[in-house]
């Protein structure tokens, strides 16, 4: 995120919490920290925040868990996978020919 997109996003900031510090200083500091973030996910976690909290974001707010994000993402779209494999195999399935679980147990009896 460049400084410009900061300064958009203290400004959509100040538009909801009156109290905010959105000058060109805190712009600039806090540019330091949010420059390797992406902005269009801190717009996303403000959007957030302003739906729920009723005091401005912190840095680490605006940069929510980022990581814990991605890992959600990839775990939903892991199940999906697996749910749409788990459907496929069961469209193909077929129970097992009659006599076939006893004669398995037989052979497994006669091992001993």
């Amino acid at each position: 995120m460049d400084k410009a997109e900061v300064a958009q996003l203290f400004k959509k900031i100040k538009q909801r919490y009156p109290t905010f510090d959105a000058s060109l200083e805190e712009v600039t500091e806090c540019h330091r920290h949010l420059q390797d973030f992406p902005f269009e996910t801190a717009i996303q976690n403000v959007d957030q925040h302003i739906k729920t909290e009723k005091w401005p974001p912190t840095i680490s707010e605006i940069r929510g868990r980022l990581g814990e994000q991605i890992e959600r993402e990839r775990m939903r779209e892991l199940t999906e996978t697996y749910f749409a494999e788990r459907e496929a195999a069961a469209q193909v399935a077929c129970p097992p020919p009659p006599g076939w679980k006893d004669g398995l147990i037989e052979r497994l009896r006669h091992r001993k």
